[in-house]
């Protein structure tokens, strides 16, 4: 279900130009309303288009007011349910609350390195744009050889009906 932002709770990430929930949605979604003009919440976040978020909690999870809450499906959490995910520097804090008051909490780690430190190449040499054309591009080795791991195919492994 779509996500909402409680105002009494939302700062505007302190007035900068950009909130940490318009800074991480991958659909851009969400927007700071800064003259109350489209909400009537001056320097809140609002989500925009509700019917077209993905539902990844990338927003609820980063807010760190923990002013946005999603409307969960009702075979997850019950009428009166609640569940809100608190980020912290090194893990995720889950807390679910049931309708009968009962609550439970989840911590799960988020991160083993530093932000911006993984080499996304890992040791891999850097492509050849001049050899994309030529065939086992993908398949061969530096030398030419085949990969270790990869054969041909064989007509008579497909399926058939």
């Amino acid at each position: 279900m779509p996500t909402y932002v409680r105002t009494e709770k939302c700062d505007g990430c302190k007035g900068q130009d950009k909130t940490a929930c318009m800074y991480i949605c991958p659909h851009d979604l969400m927007k700071l309303d800064k003259d109350g003009s489209e909400t009537g919440h001056a320097m809140k976040a609002f989500n925009q288009e509700p019917e077209q978020c993905w539902e990844c909690y990338s927003c609820v999870k980063i807010c760190p007011q923990g002013a946005i809450e999603a409307r969960h499906y009702a075979d997850i959490v019950p009428l009166g349910g609640q569940v809100q995910p608190l980020r912290g520097s090194d893990s995720i804090m889950w807390t679910i609350k049931f309708r009968n008051g009962t609550m439970k909490r989840f911590k799960f780690p988020i991160r083993t390195t530093p932000e911006g430190s993984i080499d996304p190449y890992g040791n891999k040499p850097a492509a050849k744009l001049a050899d994309i054309a030529k065939p086992g591009f993908f398949t061969g080795t530096e030398d030419g050889g085949v990969m270790k791991g990869y054969r041909a195919g064989d007509a008579s492994e497909l399926i058939r009906k």
